[in-house]
């Protein structure tokens, strides 16, 4: 036979199955070569020496001498053994489709892996996404993506602190109206209008901060840069959203949740209208000292501007753009909570 003829049309499947290296095993006590063998079964020459070293092991004949045997079980046990080594296969497969958007929205728009996925389940790809998050995580910190890491994750969350509930009043805050006195259907996150406020400090040594504002029900965000952390500033601040919105303002932002910080002392200036300096524009209620988790929704914010933001940014030197970027990107960040929706898809206000 010519030498062209070695490989011949290959067979459905890939493995080798048990029955031809049963043939194998008879072929070769017949004295076949590899290729006469190959052209017979309709396999690659290579594949069947690949089969031969696979199955094939030391005797010893009648004289006590060593000889090298290939036998068709031994390659079938040593065949399934080593497919039990490999493990299961990876879930992402080849889905490079995936790879590569996995990689833009946790690298590129900062996503966590879960919002990554739901967000690819919502807007990629039919059936793009063949992976949870467990998953994901683990293929992250295996290193099996090129353009992603751990370094580009968030702050794996700790486990909850039991808090032991401290009912204490600040000693400069005696005047401020206490969260003990918000009213319990603002607890209940049923109608939105109702505001958790604080402030986002920069690097050490410099003035300027970020005041921001989250919706309790929509968790819709609204950063300002300032100059200072100081009541004026603060204050400003809301006028400026009072002439915004004008008549509306009330019902934008019915109640507004603050810690004791200096900033937020002055309580009764906060909510005074420009407009009527005898009306109030809103409450301010003051949640406990040192009970942070009274303002879950904006902690929990803040945690998402560090992503922008970290710790020791001077802030001084962020430009407007930049902050109202950060502002839109959180507005249109998908979230777990609301079926991997945005604020801005949940919310009715129109604050922007």
């Amino acid at each position: 036979m010519g030498q062209g003829q070695d490989s011949t049309k290959r067979k459905k499947w890939k493995q080798v199955q048990p029955w031809e290296r049963n043939q194998i095993e008879a072929l070769l006590k017949a004295n076949h070569t590899m290729r006469e063998i190959a052209q017979l079964l309709g396999r690659d020459r290579r594949t069947i020496q690949r089969e031969k070293r696979r199955g094939t092991v030391q005797q010893l004949d009648g004289g006590y001498r060593d000889v090298w045997r290939y036998f068709g079980d031994t390659g079938q046990r040593v065949a399934q053994e080593r497919a039990a080594n490999k493990g299961r296969p990876l879930a992402i497969g080849h889905n490079h489709a995936l790879c590569q958007e996995l990689e833009r929205l946790i690298g590129k728009e900062r996503y966590s892996p879960d919002a990554a996925l739901g967000w690819l389940r919502k807007h990629g790809q039919p059936g793009i996404v063949t992976i949870c998050t467990k998953t994901l995580y683990r293929y992250i910190d295996c290193r099996l993506f090129t353009g992603i890491s751990n370094k580009d994750l968030p702050v794996k969350r700790e486990a909850k602190k039991r808090h032991k509930m401290i009912r204490r009043k600040a000693y400069n805050n005696l005047k401020g109206t206490s969260i003990e006195q918000r009213p319990q259907q603002i607890e209940a996150r049923i109608l939105e209008g109702h505001w958790e406020m604080d402030c986002v400090v920069g690097k050490p040594g410099t003035k300027a901060c970020m005041l921001v504002l989250t919706e309790r029900v929509a968790r819709q965000e609204l950063i300002f840069k300032m100059k200072g952390k100081t009541q004026d500033c603060v204050t400003a601040v809301l006028d400026r959203l009072e002439r915004r919105h004008g008549t509306r303002f009330s019902e934008v932002f019915k109640t507004i949740t603050v810690d004791n910080g200096s900033e937020f002392l002055n309580g009764e200036r906060m909510e005074r209208s420009i407009r009527s300096p005898f009306k109030k524009r809103t409450n301010i209620y003051y949640a406990h000292p040192y009970c942070a988790w009274e303002r879950g929704s904006n902690e929990n914010q803040n945690k998402l501007i560090r992503r922008f933001v970290p710790k020791g940014t001077d802030i001084g030197k962020l430009t407007y753009s930049e902050v109202k970027r950060i502002e839109y990107w959180m507005n249109h960040y998908p979230r777990k909570q609301f079926g991997y929706k945005s604020s801005s898809q949940m919310s009715t206000l129109k604050v922007a």
